[in-house]
């Protein structure tokens, strides 16, 4: 039976198997482009097919791209935030159907809702990889989308353009702060094993 790692370990861990989050944002970032894409040039009903789709798509994508990284994609035995991962992504297909009755209401409502709702689901994030950045993601998304429901003008994608963008952007910035981190262990790792 594996033995329950300390919280700072299994942030660690989350950090490390999912390179901090940075294929998942990367890629998230992609199908938010591609809905907007489809939304202003084919039709908002196929933009908003594609959003909740390709959401749907983003765990086995994610873990594909890991493993073909040469990244785990897994964490270690004994790491139960896993489960708390698992939890927390199922926010976002039941807050779904709030964006639906608000896109009901308003069709430009559509992305800013979905803005809301994902980036609510980020909150626990900050404790999930131990790491501020998701807190900054959550505020982004969620206060633009409440200012862009209120006061944005008449362009359906145009939520979903910003999303992906500010998910393009934060996934570079995750990216540099894992591989930061990574050099720092394997120097202090080098280090002590020259001080043996």
């Amino acid at each position: 039976e594996a033995i329950a790692m300390h919280i700072s370990d299994a942030q660690r861990d989350m950090r490390s198997a999912f390179m901090g989050g940075f294929v998942a944002q990367l890629i998230i970032g992609v199908i938010w482009a591609a809905a907007a894409a489809v939304s202003a040039w084919i039709s908002e009903a196929a933009g908003m097919a594609t959003l909740f789709f390709g959401s749907a798509l983003l765990f086995p994508l994610t873990q594909g791209v890991l493993r073909l990284m040469g990244r785990p994609a897994t964490l270690r035995p004994g790491n139960s935030l896993g489960g708390l991962a698992m939890q927390i992504a199922f926010t976002v297909p039941i807050g779904f159907l709030l964006v639906g009755a608000a896109t009901l209401y308003e069709r430009n409502w559509f992305f800013p809702a979905a803005m809301i709702v994902v980036g609510a689901h980020y909150m626990p994030f900050i404790f999930l990889y131990g790491m501020w950045q998701f807190g900054a993601l959550a505020t982004v998304l969620v206060a633009g989308g409440v200012v862009l429901a209120l006061f944005g003008p008449d362009v359906f994608s145009l939520g979903g353009w910003f999303s992906a963008a500010v998910f393009i952007l934060l996934a570079f910035i995750l990216r540099g702060a894992t591989l930061r981190e990574e050099r720092g262990e394997a120097q202090g790792e080098a280090g002590a094993g020259s001080a043996e």
